[in-house]
């Protein structure tokens, strides 16, 4: 497998696009959690907003999108193109947004994903444990219901 060149960099509302673009690429559309432009851009104006662009070979390869308040984050997205998977995108996502937390004074990150989604192996991996659930609240295309599981993970 060759090896694949990525910069992360800090972003802002310029880059609501290729959060956009990866987000379109990464989301599977049957559970609509994709973002609209107005949405990021809303978010992103909000205080404590930051978005982490990851390039590779000067394209978007994956984003991550975190809000901190006081001595609290959340990771709001984290998505990464399919294409550039399984390349340790999403884990130098998440070690930049752990340190930036550190750095910053976060004590704690949270975060919520859809209990069939595949990522909780990711999440976990990565020191964060489940502390909540949301019965019942995504619905996918077909109807069904799913619950929402939240995850936190110490810093420092």
């Amino acid at each position: 497998m060759a090896s694949l060149s990525v910069q992360l960099r800090a972003g802002d509302a310029r880059d609501a696009g290729a959060a956009e673009q990866v987000m379109a690429a990464a989301f599977d559309p049957q559970w609509g959690e994709a973002w609209t432009r107005a949405q990021l851009l809303g978010v992103m104006a909000m205080p404590g907003v930051h978005l982490l662009i990851a390039e590779a070979g000067g394209e978007p390869a994956g984003f991550a999108l975190t809000r901190a308040v006081m001595d609290e984050a959340e990771l709001l997205l984290l998505g990464v193109v399919p294409d550039h998977r399984r390349h340790g995108i999403a884990s130098a996502l998440i070690r930049s947004v752990i340190a930036d937390c550190a750095a910053s004074g976060v004590v704690t990150l949270h975060l919520e994903v859809r209990s069939n989604n595949p990522a909780v192996l990711f999440y976990t991996a990565h020191g964060f444990a489940k502390c909540g659930e949301r019965r019942n609240y995504y619905k996918g295309a077909d109807g069904r219901h799913y619950d929402a599981h939240t995850y936190a993970r110490a810093i420092g």
